[in-house]
């Protein structure tokens, strides 16, 4: 099985801010998550991170909110988008 992806979204807003969210479904877990997916998030300017989720070898799962990154426990698709989502509509003061 080849990686497959799941979502690509990408909205910009009108003050200059950019949300993306990418996942592929993975063959195989990438070390050390146990889950079958690889995903990245992103919130901010060009060249500016705010907010970002994502998962990487060695790394597993984490976020990166102003600047601070932490573990970050995945537990679904849906919970994720969620997670990102209220994190991104807090920052925003507004409901996205």
């Amino acid at each position: 099985m080849k990686a497959a992806l799941i979502i690509r979204e990408r909205r910009l807003f009108a003050d200059g801010f950019i949300m993306e969210m990418v996942i592929w479904r993975v063959p195989k877990p990438v070390p050390p998550v146990w889950h079958g997916f690889k995903y990245r998030f992103f919130y901010g300017r060009p060249g500016e991170r705010l907010i970002g989720y994502d998962n990487e070898r060695g790394k597993g799962d984490h976020r990166h909110y102003l600047g601070v990154e932490e573990r970050y426990e995945f537990t679904s698709i849906e919970k994720l988008l969620d997670d990102f989502a209220e994190a991104v509509s807090n920052l925003r003061g507004e409901p996205i």
